[in-house]
């Protein structure tokens, strides 16, 4: 099944280095738009430091999107380090913001990866990691009476309830690898006595349980 790694929760950890601070900050995103927004803030909200040095990677594998910023430290020192980090780690729909107060002694260049760099391990090892899968995503309807119970039924069996819906009748949206879709429809008809089949929706990606 196609997957790939995304942050458990958002994160930040902090190192010191020969008494310059480095807050590693990180979130889940999924758009470039985001990514930025999340720098900016964290701009205004750490005005007092120096720098505030980035990378991002945005969207499943072979080909993400991928970004990363010095923000003011010598070239390649800051934002690329960052990134490699994220990368060795096969993360992906993260932003992570580097913000350094200068403790007065200079680090070098090959301190400065290294610091940058183990920021970014340290909230990476906060954040904790799941899997993000592609989906089919199937709805199916039932009745009120029998909704609960289907429900239940469902997710005691491992498939992956996105949405409840109550209206009329009651739709449930389920998420299920393309190869588990016959087996699904097996199960709802053993259910609902043959009341009740899925139809498909199309793909979404979701977190794996």
């Amino acid at each position: 099944m196609s997957g790939y790694l995304v942050l458990a929760r958002d994160a930040e950890a902090e190192i010191e280095v020969k008494r310059s601070r480095f807050l590693c900050t990180l979130r889940r995103v999924e758009e470039e738009t985001a990514a930025r927004a999340v720098v900016e803030r964290l701009r205004k909200e750490h005005w007092d430091a120096r720098h505030h040095c980035s990378a991002f990677v945005l969207g499943p594998p072979p080909q993400p999107v991928e970004r990363s910023n010095d923000d003011g430290e010598p070239a390649g020192t800051a934002g690329a380090p960052m990134l490699e980090v994220l990368r060795g780690h096969e993360v992906s729909d993260v932003v992570a913001v580097v913000t350094r107060w200068f403790g007065g002694t200079l680090l070098g260049a090959g301190g400065l990866v290294r610091a940058y760099g183990d920021a970014v391990r340290a909230g990476l090892a906060e954040a904790g990691t799941v899997r993000r899968e592609l989906r089919r995503e199937l709805v199916v309807e039932v009745g009120h009476a029998e909704a609960g119970r289907v429900e239940t039924e469902l997710r005691s069996r491992g498939v992956l309830v996105l949405e409840t819906t109550y209206g009329a009748g009651v739709e449930l949206r389920v998420g299920v690898a393309p190869e588990d879709e016959p087996w699904l429809q097996a199960a709802l008809a053993e259910l609902t006595h043959g009341a009740a089949t899925a139809r498909n929706a199309g793909e979404r990606w979701v977190d794996a349980p």
